[in-house]
């Protein structure tokens, strides 16, 4: 099997446009928790909210924006395998949240 890095993408625009509340909030955890334990046999890092960014270049570190709310690592034996498991997700479901992108995580070359 290999792992699959989850990246759940939002906008600062989607929550100002929606109140969410607290039964909502409620609503969406404890369909994320049913989540969480349907896939467990499938999950490497449960992972976390996201906070705010620096971006650090040659030319040293700033604050930046992007839409990455969250994270998941999964194993799974394909990509699409991978995919599958974030249907129907409360990310998007319940969530103002845009979208979820899985990508394989490679093995470092040489190690």
């Amino acid at each position: 099997m290999k792992n699959f890095l989850a990246i759940y993408l939002g906008s600062a625009d989607a929550n100002a446009k929606m109140e969410i509340t607290d039964a909502q909030k409620r609503a969406g955890m404890d369909k994320w928790m049913k989540w969480v334990t349907d896939n467990a046999g499938a999950i490497v890092d449960v992972g976390s909210p996201l906070g705010k960014t620096k971006k650090i270049n040659a030319g040293g570190v700033s604050d930046t924006k992007n839409r990455m709310t969250a994270y998941t690592i999964v194993k799974a034996d394909s990509q699409e395998d991978a995919a599958r498991l974030f249907v129907n997700h409360a990310h998007f479901t319940v969530f103002p949240g845009d979208s979820v992108e899985v990508m394989e995580c490679l093995p470092i070359p040489g190690m």
